[in-house]
């Protein structure tokens, strides 16, 4: 199976998953519990997620999938997969929960510990973000579909940085980690997979995400965000991989439009 074999059936899916959670959010009647982990998961979390499971299933059933809410399942299983799906059925709970209305579904395919299809589907403005490696990445809004690409900055245009920053979070905690914190100009949005978009379609050329994250978070993101020209990397510069360690929490992690910057001396992390 190649991913341009499949990527419009997965988008499908992700879209019928993003219209139930639309229908709960709009409706307001939602359940809310705390997990083991002490992170919120709703009804809509749940109903989004046994969509995507059942109809990946029946799609690819060769291959296994990995979700947020059914992570349960250690290395010496997953170790064994060359090829997996990696899903968060509904990020940015929080933001649901809040209201804000900025969260999203992702579905990412990885071979290899690497992303090599990713989609980030937006259920209140219907916006779909996607890639294939190799392929390039899109924005599909409505009826119409462009190529996306980050922007590219060259070494004299980084006293004009746009740093997005999640609407329930103190700024200074981000800025404080700008060399020139001054010179930033900030872009808002809940999610960590929307703010990784803004970077990959330009809107924004830096996000920064310090704390706990799971490797489903990123997983369509990196593909993305790589596509259009950037880089999802870690703290040390290096790339993300998947599927490696016993734990699914990732590293401290940073999206950046234009990776040949000298992002080691214009962040202080």
């Amino acid at each position: 199976m190649k991913p341009e074999d499949v990527i419009d059936q997965v988008i499908g899916i992700a879209t019928e998953a993003g219209e139930k959670i639309r229908d709960i959010y709009v409706n307001g009647s939602f359940k809310r519990e705390i997990k083991s982990d002490n992170t919120p998961v709703t009804s809509a979390d749940l109903a989004a997620n046994d969509i995507i499971c059942q109809q990946l299933a029946a799609l690819t059933p060769d291959i296994p999938i990995l979700s947020e809410e059914a992570a349960d399942i250690p290395l010496s299983v997953r170790e064994t997969w060359k090829r997996y799906w990696l899903v968060d059925p509904l990020d940015g709970t929080g933001e649901f929960i809040a209201g804000s209305g900025d969260f999203s579904v992702i579905i990412a395919l990885v071979e290899h510990n690497r992303p090599i299809m990713g989609i980030v589907y937006v259920p209140m403005t219907k916006v779909c973000y996607y890639a294939i490696a190799g392929l390039g990445a899109y924005k599909r809004d409505g009826k119409n579909e462009v190529r996306i690409t980050s922007r590219q900055l060259t070494g004299n245009q980084t006293d004009n940085i746009r740093l997005a920053v999640s609407r329930r979070q103190d700024p200074q905690s981000v800025l404080k980690l700008m060399n020139k914190p001054n010179h930033c100009e900030l872009v808002v949005m809940g999610g960590a997979a929307l703010k990784s978009c803004l970077v990959a379609e330009g809107r924004a050329d830096c996000y920064v995400r310090l704390g706990p994250t799971g490797e489903w978070d990123t997983g369509a993101a990196q593909i993305i965000i790589e596509e259009a020209g950037g880089a999802l990397i870690d703290i040390n510069l290096q790339p993300m991989t998947y599927n490696e360690r016993e734990s699914l929490e990732n590293p401290n992690f940073i999206v950046v439009g234009s990776p040949n910057l000298p992002w080691d001396i214009l962040l202080t992390t």
